[in-house]
């Protein structure tokens, strides 16, 4: 499979379909509208698939892990080994992901895109390196283009995988201690913001660590001078393998028309570099929570997508978007649970 090919995949959503599921939603036993987000939910989801399912569809939270060598710049209050060692706790089903995926009925997929160690004696662990782990980008390019567009490939074969296993609704997670720095140097630049506005402490800096994490995204600026008008540039220069990873599976969703429910920050980045290449991605992506990063809600304004949720969460690894799955699976019930005025005899007069 190739990029080109990928995007070639990705169809306008059904909009016939969505005409008939809005007629359906207004003729339910309650005011027009008042059910808010679930209404939007089952109106997209019906655009998505060609109708709204009849019942609870299967779901996969897919979780890319990469390492990241600016983490060499001090921008992380936690060192790389850390990784390894999270994508072995997730692995044993003990990481907060992996508690609200099984909450939300969801499987979790865990893929090793960019680790910078090796993991073969892993059982469960899906084994697709690219590289082992970016370089530092406050020196140079995090990854040749080639490394980057690979990931992005990685990312809509492991949906495809999941596809083929029957699931109909895959979010995004991540694991790269480093991550929330290529991620907000990403809205940066797309979003042509101050830094200021998108730069937050991650998984908890002090003071001092988060001038040198800004320090670091502005050299990385300089140093690679990144295209915002070519999202794969900016994706290869100052991003990361499993950012990639994530767009891909953002992409590949689009792409065997199913949604895709955005976690956090990092995901909201993966988010805004598919949307990028390929706009008509976009309305396949629901959007989870709003992240206490600074960033991620320009990285939702950037894409057009409103969270559901204000939870204050800021751990990614798809635990915003487990909890939004379950949204999803309220939006589904509604449509085909509730009565309608006709079938119930209820007066239309409702206010």
């Amino acid at each position: 499979m190739s990029l080109e090919s990928l995007l070639q995949q990705i169809k306008p959503l059904n909009e016939e379909a969505m005409e008939k599921a809005q007629a359906h939603l207004d003729d339910l036993t309650k005011p027009q509208g008042s059910l808010g987000v679930l209404e939007d939910i089952a109106k997209q989801l019906a655009g998505i698939y060609g109708e709204v399912p009849k019942e609870i569809p299967q779901k996969a939270i897919i979780l890319m892990a990469g390492d990241h060598g600016v983490v060499e710049e001090g921008v992380s209050a936690f060192p790389q080994e850390v990784t390894p060692q999270m994508i072995i706790n997730f692995i044993h089903g003990g990481a907060g992901s992996n508690v609200l995926a099984r909450h939300a009925g969801a499987e979790l997929v865990c893929v090793d895109v960019g680790v910078a160690v090796d993991m073969d004696d892993l059982p469960g662990l899906i084994k697709k390196k690219v590289a082992y782990g970016t370089k530092n980008m406050a020196k140079g390019p995090a990854m040749t283009r080639d490394e980057a567009i690979q990931a992005i490939l990685v990312g809509a074969e492991v949906v495809a995988d999941a596809y083929g296993r029957g699931i109909r609704v895959v979010g995004t997670g991540e694991m790269g201690i480093g991550n929330t720095t290529p991620s907000a140097a990403i809205i940066l630049v797309m979003g042509n913001l101050p830094i200021e506005q998108v730069v937050g402490r991650g998984t908890g800096i002090n003071d001092k660590q988060l001038d040198v994490k800004i320090s670091a995204i502005k050299k990385a600026i300089e140093i690679n001078q990144p295209n915002r008008d070519d999202a794969i540039d900016v994706l290869a220069k100052i991003g990361g393998l499993e950012i990639a990873g994530l767009a891909g599976v953002c992409l590949g969703a689009a792409a065997q028309g199913i949604p895709v429910v955005i976690d956090g920050f990092i995901s909201g980045a993966a988010a805004v570099i598919a949307g990028a290449i390929c706009p008509q991605a976009r309305p396949y992506m629901i959007g989870s929570h709003l992240s206490v990063e600074p960033g991620h809600k320009f990285m939702l304004e950037y894409v057009g997508i409103k969270p559901m949720l204000m939870m204050n969460f800021r751990l990614g690894e798809g635990t915003g978007a487990a909890l939004a799955m379950t949204m999803i699976d309220g939006a589904v019930k509604i449509y085909n649970e509730m009565a309608t005025f006709s079938s119930a005899g209820v007066s239309e007069a409702l206010e």
